[in-house]
């Protein structure tokens, strides 16, 4: 026989990611609520359970690794209760919408015996829900709403009790729908992936759990898949949309020795890619995690909002009050309990942070949480690394200086990257990319390569050895003299450029010099930050003094400090801090990481080292310094809107309320007014957040 349930009802009153809280109403037989509370506990996955007795709720915290809300259920459940009603809205309430209409429209012409039944039957939810919520929390928004329609049913003015619920609950349906749409547009910046993956083992391809992939698998990926880790194409050819994690719109096509993200999607072809990131620490899961953590954590505007709608509750009720005795008139009291400043404040901040977070996304951003949005928009002072942000971070050569003029400066590189070409070092990829953009692009044949760690090839070319690589190594282990060249050597190191020495037949055949490329809309950005209301643009780095000096010069920046360590870097962002700047700090490497960590907002690079990643506050998903100031404009935009929205709310529900004080509005009137006030200022906080093609912010 089945036992007889605990709870006459159970259902979900709000949710969090993680955290839900339950509203129930017990049997006559049922255990006290300690029992409850403990049985809640005992549910695999809960963390922690709490009862409110009076209030008749139950507050659950689980981990969502290991359970769900409907396994909580499921499992309470087995307890024996046979008559809960457990599962969330899936219409957001559009049911209640449809009831209240319904009664609104059907009390108006029913018999009057019949009218005050029908009324209190509509608005008992909410009336029950409002005296929960005062046991709970005492006076709120929703209290008000309450006495609202009680006085009205109190006075036997069921149209205005009846127009009133139906306001109140399609005003929580156009809000919860609202916010909830914020929330699952910053979701859909994130792509499944297959919970099997293909690898190859022993030779062959095998499917295996998308847990049991490990770093260093070969994974392969074929047209129509998701890419399911980050890594390094080993073999083949494909094209890959990258829309989900960079908000590019134009397919990239990826060959050997590309880099390929997770959540990317596989259009055409088919890759062999090394596996460096798997699991938890891939981009894509390290985005989810942001999001879920960005959906729960509030800015100090939106505590600033929380708190003022908090602290004009009792303002209202006491106006209310005050109505009632000087216009001798309940229906004026009524009429000031409808208009309050809760909904809007608490709802408008957080779905225009969501909205930018959103939009942020498509444009190539990641933000983590409405704080760091609020700090970049505040930042007066934004401070730049030098390598790998102001500069590509590719090496490029700019000078060929060959010393026997049988060779030319262009046969200088090719015989440079004839032995250079099976080498994946950043300056023999340098020099193998400049010897494909020569005219001739000539292939000096020679025998097997030999690679000499830390130092440089070497190899045979027409029976002669060649070496190339630092002058340490052609000098002290080839026995090469490079003094009769030093004049030419130290001009170029004094220019900041990295040299690759090339010996031929035991002497200096020539000189490679490369050099890093200052991005080309390095310039564009900083001249946009200083128009979005930056004071100062400062750079950092460990580089030489006078190549700073140079590129400080060429960028307009307004200082500079070179040769730097990274606790250098630390110790001059701690030094603006306690000046009272706030800092924007930019950079993309492992030695930019306390610089990172010690900033107002540390904003990362996209091909920055993963710890630069993490401890940045807003990490760019493409490889443009453009969307840094991207950020600032959505930052400045989104505090902007916010700003409206606030000022909005404050001026028509001020005006709302003087309205209604003097009984110059009705409770009906008041209801229409204030609830539509408040879903247009939501609207406006949620407006431009849907995902448009090739969207790229101004």
């Amino acid at each position: 026989m089945t036992a007889a349930p605990w709870l006459r009802t159970l259902e979900v009153a709000h949710r969090l990611p993680g955290r839900v809280r339950l509203r129930y109403r017990r049997n006559a037989h049922a255990p006290d609520a300690a029992v409850l509370e403990g049985m809640a506990r005992l549910i695999d996955g809960v963390t922690s359970a709490r009862v409110n007795a009076r209030a008749a709720s139950l507050v659950i915290d689980f981990d969502a690794q290991r359970t769900t809300l409907m396994a909580i259920v499921t499992a309470l459940g087995d307890l024996g209760w046979d008559a809960v009603k457990a599962r969330p809205r899936d219409d957001e309430g559009a049911g209640a919408v449809a009831a209240a209409l319904a009664v609104l429209v059907g009390a108006s012409v029913a018999p009057m015996p019949a009218r005050l039944p029908l009324s209190l039957a509509a608005a008992l939810p909410m009336l029950r829900a409002g005296v929960d919520d005062y046991r709970e929390n005492g006076v709120t928004s929703h209290v008000l709403e309450s006495m609202a329609v009680a006085i009205s049913l109190a006075r036997s003015d069921f149209l205005a009790a009846n127009a009133t619920t139906f306001m109140l609950a399609l005003g929580e349906y156009m809000e919860q729908s609202i916010a909830r749409r914020s929330d699952d547009l910053l979701k859909h910046l994130l792509r499944p992936s297959s919970d099997l993956i293909w690898v190859l083992r022993d030779g062959e391809e095998v499917q295996i759990p998308a847990g049991e992939v490990a770093v260093g698998d070969t994974v392969v990926v074929g047209a129509g898949a998701v890419i399911p880790v980050d890594g390094t194409v080993m073999s083949g050819e494909g094209v890959v949309n990258e829309a989900a994690m960079t908000g590019e719109s134009v397919s990239a096509i990826k060959t050997r020795g590309a880099k390929v993200l997770s959540g990317t999607t596989m259009e055409d072809g088919r890759l062999a890619i090394y596996a460096e990131q798997v699991g938890r620490h891939t981009a894509a899961a390290r985005i989810a995690d942001y999001v879920e953590q960005s959906l729960t954590a509030k800015s100090e505007a939106q505590l600033d909002a929380a708190r003022l709608a908090d602290r004009l509750v009792p303002t209202v009720l006491k106006l209310a009050g005050v109505s009632a005795v000087l216009t001798g008139d309940w229906r004026a009291a009524a009429s000031v309990l409808q208009a309050d400043y809760s909904c809007a404040l608490k709802l408008a901040t957080p779905v225009a942070f969501k909205s930018a977070m959103f939009n942020a996304g498509q444009a190539g951003i990641l933000v983590k949480g409405a704080t760091a949005l609020e700090r970049l928009a505040h930042a007066d002072t934004f401070i730049f690394d030098k390598t790998g942000t102001l500069t590509t971070g590719h090496l490029e050569i700019t000078d060929s200086i060959a010393f026997d003029s049988t060779y030319s400066a262009e046969d200088l590189i090719c015989l440079a990257a004839s032995v250079e070409e099976h080498y994946f070092h950043p300056l023999a990829l340098a020099v193998v990319k400049a010897a494909r953009a020569t005219d001739q692009h000539r292939h000096f044949d020679h025998t097997e390569v030999q690679f000499i760690v830390a130092h440089g090839v070497a190899s045979e070319v027409k029976g002669q050895r060649i070496v190339v690589g630092s002058r340490h190594f052609v000098e002290d282990h080839e026995g090469i003299d490079v003094s009769a060249h030093a004049d030419v050597v130290e001009r170029l190191y004094l220019e900041g450029k990295t040299l690759l020495f090339i010996g031929f037949g035991g002497r200096l055949l020539g000189i490679l010099a490369l050099k890093d490329s200052l991005r080309v809309d390095a310039a564009a950005t900083i001249a946009r930050l200083r128009r979005a209301g930056v004071k100062r643009v400062l750079m950092l780095t460990g580089d030489h003094r006078d190549r700073a000096a140079e590129l400080a010069d060429q960028l307009g920046l307004d200082g500079f400090h070179a040769e730097l360590t990274p606790e250098d870097k630390a110790g001059i962002i701690a030094g603006l801090n306690a000046k009272g700047a706030k800092i924007a700090f930019v950079g993309d490497g492992v030695n930019d990481a306390p610089a990172l960590a010690g900033a107002h907002v540390g904003v990362a690079m996209q091909k920055g080292a993963d710890i630069a990643r993490l401890t940045a506050d807003v990490v760019l998903l493409e490889d443009s310094i453009a969307r840094v100031a991207d950020a600032r404009a959505l930052a400045n935009s989104a505090m902007a809107r916010i700003a409206t929205n606030y000022k909005l709310t404050v001026g028509l529900n001020t005006a709302i309320l003087g309205l209604a004080a003097l009984g110059v509005l009705s409770p009906v009137a008041t209801a229409v007014l204030h609830n539509g006030t408040t879903i247009g200022i939501l609207l406006n906080a949620f407006r431009g957040s849907a995902p448009k093609a090739d969207r790229r912010p101004g």
